[in-house]
């Protein structure tokens, strides 16, 4: 209620109970254990995690597309749209040119051109656990799962790690902002002094990360 008014929700793409891949407009479409959600004002993009896809969501009409990957195929191969492959893609965010995405059960970070569909590997070796820092595929992650975007970096929750990473747009250098590897726990302090216990969701509002 808002004002003494109930405020009613109505579904948006999907129906409730049902599991699928199915594309379609609204209710007809269909998604597995979707995760994490992000927009550029006309769309919306869906990590539709258990089918290995991300999906398209227009807003103005409801209509869902499969955007990049096969449904119920995983995989790591790079491709555009439907040649490339996920392994229960998590994360996701976006600055209206790039979506960039927490390939979870690959241990990497991919990112897609919008206008092409285009999936390249921008950080981590798919299959190759670790915690190593370095540029582009010479780093290494442990099922990253949460992402968000400034105008210069990406950050990542690095779940299986405990820690968190920052991604540097413009050289795709990786490296370890805050936490230890291998360490859990709950303190605060500055940098690898800090503790986390498997990180998921990460958010950034312009000045901190939450």
């Amino acid at each position: 209620f808002i004002d003494g008014k109930e405020i009613k929700g109505e579904d948006l793409a999907g129906k409730s109970g049902e599991i699928g891949s199915a594309d379609g407009m609204g209710i007809a479409a269909r998604f597995n254990n979707p995760r994490a959600i992000v927009t550029d004002g006309t769309n919306l993009f869906v990590t539709d995690t258990g089918n290995h896809t991300i999906r398209k969501i227009a807003i103005g009409s409801g209509e869902v597309s499969t955007l990049a990957g096969m449904a119920g195929v995983n995989g790591s191969a790079d491709g555009a749209g439907l040649q490339a492959r996920f392994h229960y893609p998590a994360g996701i965010t976006g600055d209206g040119i790039f979506l960039y995405i927490a390939d979870t059960g690959n241990h990497t970070i991919r990112k897609l051109i919008l206008a092409t569909g285009e999936v390249t590997a921008l950080a981590g070796k798919s299959g190759i656990m670790g915690s190593n820092n370095g540029i582009g595929i010479d780093a290494e992650f442990k099922y990253p799962e949460g992402i968000t975007i400034d105008a210069t970096s990406l950050y990542v929750t690095d779940t299986g790690n405990n820690i968190i990473r920052k991604i540097d747009l413009s050289t795709a250098e990786v490296t370890t902002l805050a936490g230890t590897a291998g360490s859990s726990g709950c303190a605060d302090g500055t940098r690898a002094a800090a503790r986390f216990s498997s990180p998921r969701g990460i958010v950034h509002d312009g000045a901190c990360l939450v």
